[in-house]
């Protein structure tokens, strides 16, 4: 008896349910929507987004940065958004409001990160092309995903189905992204491309 209580309590989840194969979903709250409705855009978008984050965070471990930690921690703080996200703050009961809530000075973090690695950076004078080494680079594309993340994001922030500072640390970690891939770069002594005007074949 003892042992089939345990292999109950180790029994895994089954990864499919069957129950989206119609095209739907279920939110937190438990409603179903189609899978292209906008909420589950910016839910797809907010992973794509904490998948870049990890591979940049692997690149970056291999190259012995010291920021992983904080990547790691973004990476966690993207499940809340996504929580967020999946709990229309419009029709979510006040229980579920308040798990979902996401945590309070997780923007001022993100800017005290983005002031330490500015200071220890060059003047920015040139627009630079996403390059400087694998590690800057692929922060670089997070950097763009985090941007398509927010564009998802502003309609149903300004609905009110999502906390407007939800919306803003999604648009202070684009720039922190940006940050981090030139701190990236400079650390590991590589060349950070420039922007130059491409002349015409007949000039």
């Amino acid at each position: 008896m003892e042992k089939s209580k345990e292999r109950e309590k180790t029994k895994q989840l089954k990864i499919y349910t069957r129950t989206g194969d119609k095209g739907r979903s279920s939110l937190f709250t438990g409603e179903r929507r189609n899978k292209d409705d906008a909420i589950f855009e910016a839910l797809g978008t907010t992973d794509e987004l904490s998948c870049a984050i990890g591979l940049a965070g692997e690149f970056g471990n291999d190259a012995g940065h010291q920021f992983m930690d904080r990547l790691e921690k973004i990476q966690c703080l993207l499940q809340d958004v996504g929580s967020n996200i999946a709990t229309p703050r419009t029709k979510a009961q006040d229980r579920k409001l308040a798990r979902t809530e996401f945590p309070s000075g997780s923007v001022e973090e993100l800017e005290g990160w983005i002031d330490e690695y500015t200071e220890q950076l060059p003047p920015l004078t040139n627009f630079i092309l996403p390059s400087g080494g694998k590690t800057s680079a692929s922060l670089h594309m997070a950097r763009a995903i985090c941007r398509r993340t927010e564009r998802r994001l502003v309609p149903l922030v300004s609905s009110g189905d999502v906390d407007a500072e939800v919306g803003k640390y999604v648009n202070r970690l684009s720039d922190f992204l940006f940050t981090l891939a030139r701190f990236a770069a400079m650390t590991e002594n590589k060349e950070e491309k420039i922007y130059r005007r491409v002349k015409g074949q007949d000039s």
